[in-house]
């Protein structure tokens, strides 16, 4: 009876270590399977892209992609994946949801009188050549988004099986890749299913952002914004809602981080009011902290048991917390070991490489660079010569930090306490999407552009 006890635990912890990995499986960490890479910290750690290049120098291919999107390419064996929205035809002078929102919101940002084909594309890494483009849907945009925003924003995300595409109002649309790469990669992207959230009022018609997040079976998507907010659990099989919780939040953009500690996934949403984590399984909260500043966009990023937490509009705030001691209403506790209230990013989210933690002032080209586990500034603020505005985050590779701004310039220093710059790097293009590493390339997506950077 004892043996057959054991031999039935045994199993059990099997079972839930298959699904609920506590870290990213070879597979995952040698592609880019979704925003901020295998790691969820914008690290790649197989990565070894090329320090310089420039519109002559180690360009293997670009692509043209139809549209305007600034969702962040993902990279899965021989495909990369990438979200865009393409005008179609007219519809009318204004989207007939705008006359419904109140006075003081109307024509704040872009408001649009076209119809958009809301498309995903798969694009063969040798050559760039597009695999197969799916349109997901096609709609009016209900309200605006933000002068430098996209109605394709939300990055994608993979498990190799799967691809989730995520569009916000418009829907999440999941495709089948099972079986690659042993029958063409053209006869996949088969659509399983799809799942209608409705519709975000977002603060000024700032228009959305936030990426989904997966872990094991379950696809976990953070819903802010001027009603009622809420997160949900899905089943990425079948689409299904496993667990769904109201969140007392105004419009945020942070993506979901999911960490394992102790055993027990735990989901982590920044936003104003609160940083809450929520139980995986079953949307208990265990913890939560004081919020952030108003529009929360950077994603938490995690290691060893500390998670980092940050935004920087109208304010700076940033907060390390020790995962061991959270449990409840965590401010002034242990579990908090170290805040910073200045020079913390409004659009990009920080870099977490060893253990040291890089953030940038707000969307200028001024970096900060911490030691993680102490709260030490490494240096601060530095300013970042070639650059201008920065929306795209942070990215790391090889002992590289990548750091691209709107202006086309990409800088890269070394990854170390010291500063250290080894180039600067310039294309004739603009960048709002977030890098993506894997292998020895380095993908950037630019206004209508897609480069593959390695060595010639």
């Amino acid at each position: 009876m004892k043996k057959m006890t054991l031999v039935i635990i045994s199993f059990s912890l099997l079972v839930y270590a298959a699904a609920f990995p506590s870290e990213p499986n070879a597979d995952q960490q040698r592609n880019w399977p979704q925003w901020r890479g295998p790691l969820a910290n914008g690290v790649a750690p197989h990565a070894n892209p090329p320090v310089e290049w420039s519109a002559t120098k180690n360009i293997r291919w670009k692509t043209e992609i139809p549209g305007r999107g600034h969702a962040t390419p993902i990279v899965w064996g021989e495909q990369i994946f990438i979200l865009t929205a393409v005008e179609t035809e007219q519809a009318g002078s204004t989207p007939a949801a705008d006359n419904n929102l109140p006075e003081w919101r109307r024509g704040r940002g872009i408001s649009t009188d076209k119809i958009h084909r809301y498309d995903v594309l798969s694009i063969n890494r040798k050559d760039g050549k597009i695999l197969w483009q799916k349109t997901a849907t096609t709609a009016l945009p209900h309200e605006g988004t933000h002068t430098d925003g996209s109605w394709a924003s939300h990055s994608p995300i993979t498990d190799g099986e799967l691809l989730f595409a995520y569009f916000g109002s418009r829907g999440i649309f999941c495709y089948d890749l099972k079986g690659l790469p042993a029958r063409s990669l053209r006869q996949a992207g088969n659509l399983k299913w799809q799942k209608d959230l409705g519709d975000m009022t977002t603060r000024n018609s700032f228009g959305e952002g936030s990426s989904p997040a997966l872990h094991g079976d379950k696809l976990i998507i953070n819903w802010d914004h001027e009603g009622q907010s809420f997160i949900v659990v899905l089943n990425k099989k079948t689409g299904e809602e496993i667990w769904r919780a109201d969140r007392d939040e105004p419009t945020s953009w942070s993506t979901p981080l999911v960490v394992s500690h102790d055993g027990q996934p735990q989901v982590i949403v920044s936003a104003t009011n609160r940083v809450r984590s929520y139980d995986l399984n079953s949307g208990k909260i265990l913890w939560e902290s004081s919020g952030m500043t108003v529009n929360t966009i950077p994603s938490p990023v995690h290691d060893d048991g500390i998670v980092y937490v940050m935004s920087g509009f109208r304010g700076s705030a940033l907060q390390a917390i020790r995962l061991a001691d959270a449990r409840g209403y965590i401010n002034d506790t242990p579990a908090i070991i170290w805040q910073h209230d200045r020079d913390t990013p409004y659009v990009p989210s920080p870099l977490l490489y060893d253990d040291n933690l890089y953030f940038l002032k707000v969307n200028t080209a001024i970096l900060s660079c911490f030691n993680a586990r102490t709260g030490e500034p490494n240096y601060e603020p530095q300013r970042l010569e070639g650059l201008t505005n920065v929306y795209s985050s942070p990215v790391g590779a090889a002992g590289r930090v990548y750091i691209t701004s709107r202006n086309g310039a990409t800088l890269v220093l070394k990854n170390s306490p010291q500063f250290e710059v080894l180039a600067v790097n310039q294309l004739h293009d603009d960048f709002e999407a977030s890098a993506a590493l894997v292998d020895g390339e380095l993908y950037l997506r630019g206004k209508q552009t897609l480069y593959c950077i390695a060595e010639n």
